[in-house]
């Protein structure tokens, strides 16, 4: 797409350009309504899309056919006539619709009449001993070198947790030549009978298939099941993994370490807004309260995708267009729009079917949610140990925000996304409250970072916005 400028106001705004957000973007703008997509990264795709269009990995087949999908989407995308504004970091919303956004390290501000967020998901924390080792990293920042620059883990590579996409990641990388010393599978075996009332409809879903492809050829990797304790080792950089299994304590040599036990809607920015949200027992994070459109208490803004649940991208287009279709009317005065504005429930219905398996299989044990070592970090930013929060809470800290007062917790770069669950949890724990009880940090804007000087020099809302994609 062209440079273009950033205008002061827009009918709609959606914030996020993976598959909800591209979806939602296309179908407004295609109903003639002035519509915005910003995103903090180069190009169009979100995570599940990522580079899709700039990836350096020509053989298509290591990536898998789902992958390619963003290419359609990105295609329609363009031909809708939506401003796209890649590089944009949206650091503010405001319950009047305002949003802050910094491109090219100068901040503005811009309006709108809707707003759609569609900022995804956000890997798990998985806070094991060990985990900040040079070696040791997520499966999902594994997959985005891969995605983006074509680069994969050298030497020996150890997968570790549960979920998807460490099997699809596995998969990947095997195919892409890295050396897979071994998958150390947490899933539980109370997960299993978890997920047996949920089976019928799971083998009714389109994850079915996929699901045995990648079991097929994990069987060409070493799988260790059952693991349910994990430690990475080494003095300056990892060295090997500790676990245990039914067999007890057990060692792999390994240079890298992958570890993954799921997804959590990345909810900063809607929290900030002022969105009420709900710790949901299924998928063990929080949520936003919606209705059925995707609509928020906050009138004028919707949440869309993974951030509103985690469900894949073939559902976060969908409510990225059901979405999309409610602004339209709202702004059109209830009007349709033609047969292309219609809802598709059976769409959607079809590619959620099975995802209440997949919540039930790979629920992730408490035992890696919470640290049972008290040496583990949990904030990563300000080097916070388990065991100092659970001091904070035996001397009588009441919740997370408290926490920051004491500890910093939740107060470095990541603004809470890589401890905040983990903090929850903990605390509920010292406190026989539940997560819905202890709440969450309370988040205000900038909810990333952006220098003093973008805030102290704030741009004007019309200033030009020049960008690539």
């Amino acid at each position: 797409m062209k440079p273009c400028p950033l205008k002061s106001a827009y009918d709609i705004a959606v914030i996020g350009a993976g598959p909800a957000g591209m979806a939602a973007a296309t179908l407004t703008a295609r109903a003639g309504l002035a519509t915005v997509l910003l995103d903090e990264n180069a190009a169009p795709g979100g995570q599940i899309y990522r580079a899709v269009t700039t990836t350096p990995l020509v053989r298509r087949e290591l990536l898998g056919a789902d992958f390619w999908r963003g290419e359609q989407l990105i295609g329609e995308l363009v031909a809708s006539g939506a401003e796209l504004l890649t590089g944009a970091l949206v650091w503010s919303l405001s319950r009047d619709l305002e949003i802050g956004v910094s491109i090219a390290g100068v901040s503005r501000m811009l309006s709108a009449r809707r707003v759609i967020l569609a900022t995804g998901a956000l890997e798990r924390p998985f806070p094991i001993p060990g985990w900040t080792l040079p070696g040791v990293m997520t499966a999902g920042g594994a997959q985005t070198l891969l995605k983006a620059s074509g680069l994969i883990p050298s030497g020996r590579v150890v997968l570790a947790g549960a979920g998807p996409l460490l099997w699809l990641l596995a998969g990947q990388l095997r195919r892409a030549g890295a050396r897979i010393a071994g998958i150390l599978d947490t899933t539980g075996i109370d997960n299993y009978l978890r997920a047996l009332p949920h089976l019928p409809a799971f083998l009714l879903s389109p994850y079915f298939s996929k699901g045995l492809a990648l079991m097929a050829e994990a069987r060409r990797i070493r799988v260790v099941r059952g693991v349910s304790g994990l430690a990475a080792l080494g003095s300056d950089a990892l060295g090997e993994v500790a676990f245990r299994t039914s067999r007890g304590e057990q060692r792999l040599a390994c240079d890298h370490l992958l570890l993954h036990q799921g997804l959590a809607a990345n909810v900063n920015l809607a929290m900030a807004a002022g969105i009420p949200h709900r710790w949901d027992s299924r998928q063990l994070c929080w949520l936003p309260e919606l209705d059925g459109l995707g609509n928020s208490e906050i009138p004028g803004i919707a949440v869309v995708g993974d951030g509103a649940r985690i469900a894949g991208a073939r559902v976060a287009e969908e409510r990225g267009r059901l979405a999309a279709r409610a602004a339209i009317a709202a702004l059109r005065g209830g009007r349709r729009e033609g047969h292309r504005l219609r809802a598709n429930p059976r769409a959607l219905a079809g590619h959620a079917r099975g995802r209440s398996f997949l919540d039930a299989l790979y629920r992730p044990a408490r035992g890696f949610r919470l640290p049972a070592d008290d040496a583990t970090l949990v904030c990563r930013c300000e080097e916070v140990a388990a065991g100092e929060i659970r001091d904070c809470v035996r001397q009588g800290c009441a919740g997370p925000n408290q926490l920051k007062a004491f500890l910093r917790c939740g107060m470095g770069p990541c603004q809470g996304r890589l401890c905040g669950l983990t903090v929850t949890e903990l605390i509920a724990e010292c406190t026989g409250r539940r997560p819905q009880d202890v709440g969450y940090f309370r988040l205000r804007p900038p909810v990333k970072p952006i220098a003093l000087g973008e805030l102290a020099a704030l741009a004007r809302p019309d200033a030009a916005a020049p960008h690539r994609a």
